[in-house]
């Protein structure tokens, strides 16, 4: 093995790399060479959570068990969560807690809320009482939450000082806390009353007061706002963080745009997992009874609409038995069909996720898919019934197909973008298996609709 006689980073880069290609080959390396662990772990954490998620979770307990308090924790807050979490729930609680205390409140959080319940319990039960009411009020905050995302101890200084002091005070508080980009401003009531940046502070005159120079009623959230919500905040203000205050306009924490960034993130991948009918709360770390238990009963459904599909075709088992060549088309209009709506389907959700729909636009986006379905069904309607006529040399076998299609992309296009609005309307998340419902009605046009045009035609 070379890899003692690669350089620092580029022995961190190879650890990495050899841990995704071949774990057990990465596993007896770090063992052998705990040194050079210890030394990877202290200086180069994101790295080092890159490997840990790559090899065994018993081996990479052991790792992080070798490490102090401090470095285990810098490791752990650079891993994914439910990875974290799994480490974590190789060790006694006694121990986990130990690291769990070293990190900063949101990330132990977040971790401990993927923990299972009982040694999230067990864990929280170990750390000292002033860390674990921190962590125990994060916690109660749903985790797509602003109070779900923030740090609980933003820089803040009261009012009635000056930009010399302030600029003391920053210098104490840069011991505990790594966000200084902005600071923000508090009356004798701890409530949010301006905001001013660390560069503002750095070029003012000493002696000016600090409400001179901060922002005053900056934008603000509840602890309750959706991370869609604020994600939108962000965005549209151009922040770095927007401050989180309770129902008297106290400060109690901050919402960082990358804790933002990494909640869209998730929102994206829930979407397209809730498209398909998997669980929006799986992952790869997922228990596979979980997992079962959420996607089992949509593909007893998308079984059920199968079924419904084959008793329509079954009901022109004689039209098929008279042109039998109708069977080999009859995929060709489906599969148009279904593709053509799906992205109607995804341009829609994605709007929605952003909150780019005004309402009174909704009725104009239905007329957009119409006008769209219907250009771009005449043109594949016209393809299609011509490709299949130079085929089968039978003018009205193409005109049949090229019908079915027309009538199954119009209906697809509709479908693909009606469905999320209409999920929506009711009060269900637009993404919620529209996939497979779009699936149902594409299918059923696309199959029943083009025997039924053949019926008629043939």
């Amino acid at each position: 093995m070379k890899l003692r006689m690669l350089r620092p980073r580029d022995l961190a880069l190879a650890l990495r790399d050899l841990a995704r290609r071949s774990p057990r080959e990465a596993e007896e390396y770090l063992g052998a060479h705990q040194e050079q662990w210890d030394h990877l772990a202290s200086v180069d954490p994101q790295d080092a959570a890159d490997i840990l998620e790559a090899i065994d979770k018993e081996t990479a307990a052991d790792l992080i068990v070798g490490l102090g308090s401090e470095v285990a924790a810098d490791v752990l807050e650079e891993m994914r969560h439910e990875a974290a979490a799994d480490i974590l729930e190789e060790l006694d609680p006694e121990a986990a807690a130990r690291f769990v205390a070293d990190l900063p409140a949101g990330e132990a959080a977040d971790i401990i809320g993927a923990l299972e319940p009982e040694m999230a319990e067990e864990l929280i039960s170990f750390l000292p009482i002033d860390i674990e009411a921190q962590i125990s009020k994060l916690l109660a905050y749903p985790p797509d939450s602003a109070g779900g995302l923030m740090s609980p101890d933003p820089a803040n200084l009261p009012r009635d000082i000056t930009t010399g002091e302030a600029i003391e005070a920053l210098r104490r508080l840069s011991e505990h806390l790594e966000n200084l980009s902005y600071v923000y401003v508090v009356d004798e009531s701890n409530r949010l009353v301006g905001v001013v940046s660390f560069r503002e502070l750095v070029f003012a005159r000493p002696g000016r007061a600090l409400d001179e120079v901060m922002v005053p009623n900056p934008v603000a959230v509840r602890p309750e706002t959706d991370r869609e919500d604020v994600a939108a905040l962000i965005q549209r203000y151009s922040l770095l963080a927007v401050p989180v205050v309770d129902h008297r306009g106290v400060l109690i924490g901050m919402v960082e745009v990358d804790e933002v960034l990494e909640a869209i993130q998730r929102e994206a991948t829930e979407d397209i997992a809730a498209m398909v009918g998997a669980g929006t709360e799986e992952t790869i770390y997922t228990p596979v009874t979980r997992s079962i238990r959420s996607r089992l009963p949509w593909t007893a459904f998308n079984l059920a609409t199968a079924f419904l599909i084959a008793l329509v075709i079954a009901g022109f088992e004689d039209t098929i038995d008279r042109v039998a060549i109708l069977a080999a088309y009859m995929p060709v209009v489906a599969s148009v069909g279904g593709n053509s709506g799906a992205q109607s389907q995804a341009i829609v959700i994605r709007a929605m996720a952003v909150d780019d729909i005004p309402r009174q636009w909704k009725r104009r986006i239905v007329l957009r898919s119409l006008l769209v379905g219907l250009f771009i069904g005449v043109t594949i309607g016209a393809l299609s019934g011509a490709i299949a006529t130079a085929f089968t040399q039978e003018p009205r076998i193409g005109l049949v197909i090229g019908l079915a299609a027309f009538t199954n992309l119009v209906v697809a296009n509709l479908a693909g973008s009606g469905i999320p609005l209409l999920l929506d309307k009711v009060g269900q998340d637009p993404a919620l298996a529209s996939n497979i419902f779009m699936t149902m009605i594409t299918d059923l046009v696309g199959f029943g609709g083009f025997l039924a045009i053949a019926t008629l035609l043939l």
